[in-house]
């Protein structure tokens, strides 16, 4: 097994949970950071034992990233938000704390810091998320000098909180209202394939201190994305196209609810701009991995969501 220690901030998230796994059977010693120990303890059964260790950190709290962060050879920040609430707000996680993470990472002597952006973050940004987001890119290749940036698209697999939000719609919802009829575009990009590059940066010295953009094989808008989503599950959820001055009203409206807002005013202002590869940035074709298409034979997953659980064949 090898020596080297890798701290992952997120580790229990959607691209952690994946990740962990890729780089326990590659034998690294895996060090989870995250505000939820439970979450991480989950995660422990993925390496041998004692391989796979959680740790309390709040990325907001700099004492708790250093002690996190101390001893790490390799460190990955995974940490986003997709919604602000509480003190989590876009500003203090993908800006300063991403800062906080590069500078707790170059004091602790770490050999490699690899950190989790996304496609299209833009400094002039109508969306929070997309400005913070740039601007921790810029805070975190300014402290950790030959830092890894990623910036994938929207991200996909059996687990994820994006095909299965949609295909959960699709049992209930009698449509989908969409801003300017869903024309945006993404490039959806397969977890797996995502947590292999992830892998190979961390393996290869000349792969590392890059910035990659990383997006699927084909571009879909997010009209053509629902489609293929319905065609898995086999309902009928047709699409209403919503100007973007009402989506951002129910954006708003629906940010107010407690617990996780289907929407909010902020994603709204997210998907008025394509997320695809500018062409700029090194990619999948460099790192030498042919990603997965975004199709019917990539989202067995979503089976479920049929009528009768997918499992029809079975009674007839």
């Amino acid at each position: 097994m090898s020596a080297g220690l890798i701290t992952i901030f997120g580790g229990s998230g959607f691209i952690g949970r994946h990740l962990t796994g890729k780089l326990a059977e590659r034998g690294y010693q895996i060090r989870l950071a995250g505000r939820d120990t439970e979450k991480a303890a989950q995660l422990i059964t993925q390496g041998d034992v004692g391989q796979i260790a959680g740790v309390q950190a709040n990325i907001r709290n700099v004492p708790s990233i250093e002690r996190a962060c101390a001893g790490a050879d390799i460190v990955i920040n995974l940490v986003g938000l997709l919604y602000e609430g509480g003190a989590q707000k876009f500003e203090a996680v993908h800006a300063t704390g991403a800062r906080d993470v590069a500078a707790a990472a170059k004091a602790a002597g770490a050999r490699q810091m690899i950190h989790m952006s996304a496609l299209g973050v833009n400094e002039n940004s109508e969306s929070a998320y997309a400005r913070t987001k740039a601007k921790g890119e810029e805070l975190v290749k300014g402290v950790f000098e030959g830092a890894t940036i990623l910036r994938p698209s929207v991200i996909f697999g059996k687990d994820d909180d994006f095909t299965n939000k949609f295909g959960q719609m699709s049992t209930f919802a009698p449509a989908l209202p969409l801003g300017n009829g869903g024309k945006n575009l993404m490039q959806p990009v397969w977890i797996e394939d995502l947590v292999d590059a992830i892998a190979m940066i961390i393996e290869t010295p000349s792969l590392q201190g890059k910035v990659y953009e990383l997006g699927g094989p084909q571009a879909f808008s997010m009209a053509e994305i629902i489609g293929i989503i319905n065609g898995v599950t086999g309902r009928l959820m047709p699409i209403v196209p919503v100007p973007y001055s009402l989506m951002s009203v129910m954006g708003f409206f629906m940010g107010l609810l407690p617990g996780k807002p289907a929407l909010t005013s902020d994603q709204v202002k997210l998907t008025k701009a394509d997320n695809v590869v500018s062409g700029e940035e090194a990619g999948f074709a460099e790192l030498g991995i042919e990603p997965v298409p975004f199709q019917a034979a990539s989202l067995e997953h979503l089976r479920r969501f049929q009528k009768g659980g997918g499992l029809s064949e079975l009674h007839a």
